[in-house]
């Protein structure tokens, strides 16, 4: 690498950080002023408010918001350069434009990278410990207050709860039911369902067990009986931004385990997964657009230019949160959801390259 890519590195990841700090301390103050209610109703300590929940939401949102400021960096940058005719300096030495992006395609793909890896596992484990820490001390305590549960718990075989009680893990009206086909091979009913934590399994009462065998029925009555069930109590806690404490490993099983179950809501975590995975390539578009739009030198200043940034990047934002939207009611494939954005974007940073003059 020469000395000016160097330089124009060392500035573009300097300022991505400066730009960041800014964004995420505003907010954490706007976060602080709407709980600090929360904070005092349910007696958070201050240790834990500061440690467990506001040192891992600040890496949670540096991530969340970093294509955007990875763009606004970019611009600010960049026309900062442009307006000290700097740029003109480069390109009258004979350095084309495609050259000049280097620097700049160097910075976004170690931020990429970055951003892989804290998407992928460090993020997901601060997550863990700040949910946790919101569904303590900001929400209500949680009741499950589902009805009517259906859930595949292996092939062929149905559960099935009238209701449940997350607070005593018991479940009324149970049935287990052995299909194969149309026909019901085996059902057992019971009058409720309890967890057991020192055995790890469910305990049955009060219970029929019916056996269909063709034209043949039998009928075992039972009092108690415990059983291994693909069910746990976990699946009726609070969901509350639980696709945020995945690790990418995780993310995998739990959607192969709602889509094994034929739940819903598989689409909010494929959204999840899929969003996580372009992340890295919006970083790299929205840098090579921010340079594109910005490197030439404006009559109107430095601030024009940053605040077109803005406007784009909410626009990006906006774009992304409405196909968002739309594949979480399922009327969008989640692929398509997350990869229109970056794909309308990169259309549009091939028209400004071709029609911005340089």
């Amino acid at each position: 690498m020469k000395l000016l890519d160097w330089y124009i590195l060392k500035r573009f990841l300097l300022t991505y950080l400066f730009v960041v700090m800014v964004i995420v301390l505003i907010v954490c103050v706007v976060d602080y002023t709407e709980k600090v209610d929360d904070f005092y109703k349910h007696k958070a300590p201050g240790d834990k408010i500061l440690f467990d929940y506001y040192l891992n939401f600040i890496p949670y949102w540096a991530n969340y918001i970093s294509p955007l400021m990875v763009f606004i960096a970019t611009v600010f940058m960049t026309s900062r350069l442009a307006a000290k005719s700097e740029i003109i300096a480069m390109l009258s030495s004979g350095m084309s434009f495609v050259r000049l992006l280097v620097p700049f395609g160097m910075g976004a793909l170690v931020l990429s990278i970055i951003t892989y890896f804290l998407v992928g596992w460090v993020v997901p484990r601060a997550n863990q410990t700040r949910i946790a820490f919101e569904l303590k001390y900001t929400k209500d305590p949680y009741t499950y207050s589902g009805r009517n549960i259906h859930i595949k718990v292996a092939p062929n075989v149905y559960a099935y709860l009238e209701s449940y009680n997350n607070q005593s893990n018991t479940g009324y009206k149970f049935t287990l039911e052995k299909v194969k086909g149309n026909q019901l091979l085996q059902k057992m009913a019971g009058d409720r369902i309890e967890w057991s934590p020192q055995k790890k399994k469910w305990t049955v009462y009060d219970y029929n067990v019916r056996t269909i065998n063709g034209l043949q029925e039998t009928l075992t009555p039972g009092t108690k009986v415990d059983t291994l069930l693909n069910l746990y109590p976990s699946d009726f806690d609070s969901d509350f931004s639980l696709y945020e404490t995945f690790t990418f490993s995780e993310l995998d099983n739990y959607i192969d385990l709602l889509s094994s179950r034929g739940a819903d809501g598989v689409e909010t975590y494929l959204l999840e997964k899929y969003s996580r995975q372009t992340r890295p390539f919006a970083i790299i578009i929205l840098t090579a657009i921010g340079v594109i739009m910005s490197a030439r030198k404006s009559r109107r200043g430095v601030g024009w230019q940053v605040a077109l940034g803005f406007v784009l990047a909410f626009v990006y934002l906006l774009f992304f949160m409405l196909a968002k939207g739309i594949a979480e009611s399922g009327n969008l494939n989640p692929i398509v959801a997350v990869w229109l954005p970056n794909i309308v974007f990169t259309a549009i940073g091939v028209l400004l390259y071709n029609t911005i003059p340089r």
